[in-house]
């Protein structure tokens, strides 16, 4: 049932099979629909989600209009960390783009898990590790990078993103408008050609 997860979770720590197999007592199967939530801004958010299929959209709400922070696949880590380890009230919102099934730990589970076995609590610093390594990552591009990079880059790093994602959820991401991203993917399109 969570052989995605015990895979990835072997390939960062070495875990025995009988480790492994806490993984079926400690984590749920969450399946989501396209466009429903995970997470919703002002809740509290109580879990840590591993994306087995599907994609997920990081946004928040300013002044009503969202504000798509980051998109995440298979083989990664969701949660709102700020509201997870403050037991606060949420900004973020967290939407499946696809049918999604998620591989989800409650953090009472989670921090059992971490007091019964060391590799867990070594594990999820890793992961946390890479959470913020990825948000780094993005204000860092955002902050230095022109519009037609940060495409570049995340068409290399996702190549069937415009198959999964509205484009409008990709420019605001970018941090750009949809007429923006329509006449960027053009110019890289006829520089492919030519």
């Amino acid at each position: 049932m969570f052989e995605k997860l015990k895979t990835y979770c072997n390939a960062h720590v070495p875990f025995t099979d009988a480790e492994l197999d806490l993984i079926d007592e400690y984590f749920e199967i969450v399946i989501l629909k396209n466009k429903e939530s995970l997470l919703t801004q002002h809740t509290v958010c109580n879990f840590i989600a591993f994306i087995s299929s599907g994609c997920v959209r990081h946004f928040h709400i300013k002044d009503g209009v969202e504000r798509t922070c980051d998109i995440s696949f298979e083989n990664t880590w969701v949660t709102d960390f700020q509201s997870f380890n403050n037991n606060t009230a949420c900004i973020m919102n967290l939407q499946a783009m696809e049918a999604t099934t998620v591989f989800l730990i409650r953090k009472p589970d989670l921090l059992q898990l971490y007091n019964i076995n060391k590799n867990y609590e070594s594990f999820g610093r890793l992961m946390a590790e890479k959470v913020a390594q990825r948000a780094t990552e993005i204000a860092m591009s955002l902050s230095a990078n022109k519009p037609e990079e940060r495409f570049t880059d995340l068409i290399q790093k996702q190549t069937d993103i415009f198959q999964r994602i509205p484009q409008k959820y990709i420019a605001n991401f970018l941090g750009i408008s949809a007429e923006s991203l329509s006449r960027i993917r053009k110019r890289i399109l006829q520089r492919q050609k030519s």
